[in-house]
Parts: C-alpha cells; structure tokens; sequence
C-alpha cells in the first residue's frame, strides 16, 4: 500500500521528467495531502511496558503497573490486536492506548512520544479495543449482574452493611440515580439532546450503586432531554427487581433513589409531602446520609477517566461517545476490585476481587 508520502515523492519526480505540468502538480498535491498533521513519529520508539515505572503508570493509566498484565487477562485482551489497514499492535499495548486516551484530555498527536505510532494508528486501535471491551464484558454492568448481585449478597448489602450505618430501611441493598454527561453542541437533532434543567447538550444514564463501592448495574446514554423516571421504565431494571431481588423466603429487597423516581415495591424515595412529620424528616434524614455514596461514584468515573469530563472532545457522530462511558464506568469497577474507593471505606464493605468480579 503507498503512503502519501510515496506518492507525493512520485508526483514530484513524473513533474520532474515532463509528465506532469505545474497545474496538474498542484491539483494532486492538494487532492492526496494527508488530512492529519504531519507528526513525527518514527524518531519515537515502540511502546514497552517494562521501560515504564510504576508513577508513570499510575499516571497515565490509573492502573499500577504489576496490575496492568492481570488486567488483560481478566479482560480476555488478545495478543495482538489487527487495524482494517493490516497494522498490528500488541494486546498490552492497545489497551494502554485506550487507558492512556481516557485517562486524561488529550489528542492522539500528545502521545505519539510514548507509543511511537501515526495519529490514524492510535485513532483505530483505540477504538478497536474500547469495541473489544464493550462487545465482551459490556454485559457485566448493563445488565442483571447475578455475579455481584445474588441473593446472599443483597442480603449483605442490606442488613449488615446499609442498614448497619444508620439506614431506616434494612431492606435496601444499593441506590439508583441519573447522571447527565454534557457533549458537544451536535449539527443535528439539538434539541433532543439538550437538558434544560443542566442548560447543556448532553447523555444521560442511570446507575445503581452499592455499598461495597461498585456500580452494579448501568443503563444509557438515553438523550439529555429524558427524565429519570422515564430513563428507568426504559431500562426495565424494575422487572429485573421484580424477578431477581427476592429473599429466599420472597421478601423484597430494593433500591433508593431521589424524589424523581415512583414508588414501588421495590423501589423506595424520600418523603415528599408538602408538610413532613418529624418521622418523615428522620426517616428522609437517614436516607440521605447513605444515598450520597451513588454521587461518589459519578465523580470517581470521571475523575479517573477525565477525556468523560472535556465534552468538546465527546461529538456524537463521530466517537462512540456512549460506549466510552460504559467502558469507562466497566474499569472503574475493576480499579474499585484492585483498590477499592471512598463508597466501599464509607460502608466497611469490600469489593470482590478483579478475577471474581470478571469471572
């Protein structure tokens, strides 16, 4: 396959010998002149794991560097990842493009010094695993996850752990809210995306959080403009509740969420009457003390995985903008299995380990 670099040298030469005039010269210049900069990369060597410290990975990954190798092989990462354009990338390699792109805000150009790769390189083999990840582990977070949610550990959760902090209910397992990412202002269909409660262009998604600090299950991107009660009827997660958070003896299990949401069996909310009794406050009281936890984890999404944070780099249409964040909440989960977080210090609870939580 030529190059533009070939082929702009073979303009130059057929120019040189007659074949092409100055104006067709012209022409073709600017008909094959590389829609990317003309970065330098070849001066930059491959990328190596080992000529890296643990700072730097921390850094630049979030994941220690002793841990990056069990990562992979929870997250099943192949050897070798292959671009439709036949360029080949080791499976380590591929993932910290992906985790070093999350990480923080930045162009493909800024990291061509630790991965010695073209701009189009780096754009596919991101993509190419953030695809890889959703398509095989997407399930874990997106659905009924029978894994971290089975009867003894809803039974856990409750009890011993929600109710044992000061919870009024001994019966709520987890918490449920909407989060709204803001985008870039799209060319199209504005207004379905445009939240007016946050005045911004946005996604948004409804997680469920429990207390041993990991997000157990995530619903969207659903349009900014959707209200979290209708978010949640999309999801269907109250079937799920219906059908999985039973005691064995059918006592219902449920979730807490903000004044948005119905009530339901399975489902609980504050107080909401014009004028509360000191029971109702209290019960309201010791409610929220706990349910802050679910805004914990918004926050530890996308302070580790900050790209989530700069919308005028998320353009729906042109990045997977929604799958980013799926992926992104996904290893959120598995830094929370390595080195837990502020929601599982707050409830004594640990997480399971990362080969438990991905097995």
């Amino acid at each position: 396959m030529v190059n533009f670099h070939e082929l702009q040298e073979l303009f130059l030469l057929s120019h040189a010998h007659g074949i092409l005039d100055d104006e067709e010269l012209l022409i073709l210049y600017e008909e094959y002149w590389p829609k990317n900069p003309d970065f330098c990369y070849e001066k930059y060597e491959r990328f190596s794991l080992d000529d890296m410290n643990d700072a730097e990975c921390l850094a630049e990954f979030r994941f220690r560097k002793h841990d990056l190798p069990l990562l992979a092989e929870v997250l099943q990462i192949p050897d070798s990842f292959t671009c439709y354009q036949r360029t080949v990338t080791s499976g380590m390699e591929g993932l910290c493009v992906l985790l070093r792109r999350l990480s923080y805000p930045c162009r493909f150009s800024d990291i061509i010094p630790r991965f010695g790769r073209p701009v189009p390189v780096l754009s596919m083999v991101s993509n190419q695993v953030l695809d890889y990840i959703y398509d095989i582990h997407g399930h874990r977070i997106t659905q009924w996850n029978h894994q971290i949610l089975s009867q003894p550990l809803l039974q856990l959760y409750s009890k011993d752990t929600i109710a044992a902090q000061g919870s009024a209910l001994d019966n709520c397992f987890g918490f449920v809210d909407g989060t709204i990412r803001p985008i870039c202002k799209p060319g199209e269909h504005q207004r379905v995306v445009y939240n007016g409660h946050k005045r911004v262009h946005a996604l948004k998604f409804q997680c469920v959080a429990l207390p041993n600090g990991l997000i157990g299950h995530l619903y969207g991107p659903v349009e900014g403009r959707r209200h979290d009660a209708g978010m949640l009827a999309d999801s269907r997660l109250l079937n799920d509740l219906q059908a999985f958070a039973n005691s064995p003896f059918g006592n219902p299990y449920c979730i807490y969420g903000d004044p948005a949401y119905p009530l339901w069996i399975h489902l609980q909310a504050p107080f909401r009457n014009r004028v509360l009794t000191p029971q109702m406050m209290d019960f309201n009281r010791s409610m929220s003390s706990v349910r802050e936890s679910v805004e914990w984890l918004f926050n530890d999404v996308t302070n580790y995985f900050t790209f989530l944070d700069f919308k005028k780099n998320l353009k729906i249409g042109l990045s997977s903008v929604g799958k980013m964040y799926v992926v992104s909440a996904l290893l959120r989960n598995a830094l929370t299995c390595l080195y837990g977080n502020q929601t599982s210090s707050f409830f004594q609870l640990d997480p399971p380990s990362l080969e438990d939580y991905f097995s």
